[in-house]
């Protein structure tokens, strides 16, 4: 059975730092390209950062760059995404998807991230 489980969502205030994490389950994770996206209601759905498989080729929205950085632990089979310096902007539910070829595509239910002082 096929899992992603985010965690680590909640209220950061503005210029903080926020660590999410996505612990998968269920399949080959270290063969699987893993990103994080974003969501605010009425709006679509945003890729945050995105990380290959193993070699690590790394990808980041304009917005983010330089605020934000994607890892992962195969051995653990956890994608994460440390959030420094967050603004308001940021606030939304992201969530974790897991990609190898059409029809491996999995995403997780979400966590909530709130910007606020």
């Amino acid at each position: 059975q096929v899992q992603l489980v985010e965690s680590g969502g909640g209220l950061v205030q503005p210029g903080g730092s926020l660590k999410l994490s996505c612990a998968a389950s269920g399949f080959t994770f270290s063969i699987y390209t893993m990103t994080w996206y974003r969501q605010v209601p009425g709006k679509q759905r945003e890729l945050v950062a995105g990380i290959a498989r193993p070699g690590g080729d790394t990808t980041y929205a304009e917005s983010v760059k330089g605020r934000f950085t994607i890892s992962r632990d195969d051995a653990k089979n956890t994608v994460y995404l440390q959030m420094n310096s967050p603004k308001p902007e940021d606030t939304a539910v992201y969530y974790c998807n897991a990609y190898w070829r059409r029809g491996n595509d999995y995403w997780g239910q979400g966590t909530q991230v709130t910007v606020s002082s």
